[in-house]
């Protein structure tokens, strides 16, 4: 697979999100085309337990039934180790909200590109607080160049 990717909660839960703003319809249709993708097998999903736990928090009974069933699509649900878990530390400490940091410290340690609707999380890593070792993008500028590279790189 060319592509690994690992989805925060927010991204995840775009898809059960009323896209009525302009933004949230077009993060919705990209995470929908996001994933058929995973579905096809184009994309490596790697989630987390980290991702699972947020998920059960989800007082939304629907919403949260239906991210547990599209976990069943990801390829890997990885634990936090003792390696991200000091890393988050150090993300937490330069600004990550402790979560955003746990999320990043594992994407970082699957060499996964993190994607996230999340905008202080993503102005973070874009100022490369903490120095991102994988990228975090939102979902669409992400499908935009994914798309971009399969048309220009035949």
């Amino acid at each position: 697979m060319a592509h690994r990717i690992y989805l925060d909660a927010c991204a995840l839960g775009r898809l059960f999100d009323l896209p009525a703003e302009p933004r949230v319809r077009k993060e919705f249709e990209a995470m929908q085309t996001i994933f058929r993708m995973i579905a096809g097998k184009e994309i490596d999903w790697n989630a987390s337990t980290t991702l699972v736990a947020e998920i059960r928090r989800n007082r939304n009974d629907e919403d949260r039934m239906g991210a547990m069933a599209l976990l069943s699509f990801a390829s890997k649900i990885l634990e936090l180790e003792s390696t991200e878990s000091l890393r988050a530390v150090t993300l937490h400490q330069v600004g990550y909200g402790a979560t955003d940091a746990i999320h990043l410290a594992i994407a970082e340690a699957s060499t996964a590109t993190l994607l996230t609707t999340d905008d202080r999380f993503l102005k973070r890593a874009r100022r490369g607080v903490g120095t991102p070792l994988v990228r975090v993008v939102n979902p669409v500028e992400w499908l935009r160049e994914v798309n971009h590279a399969a048309y220009t790189n035949p």
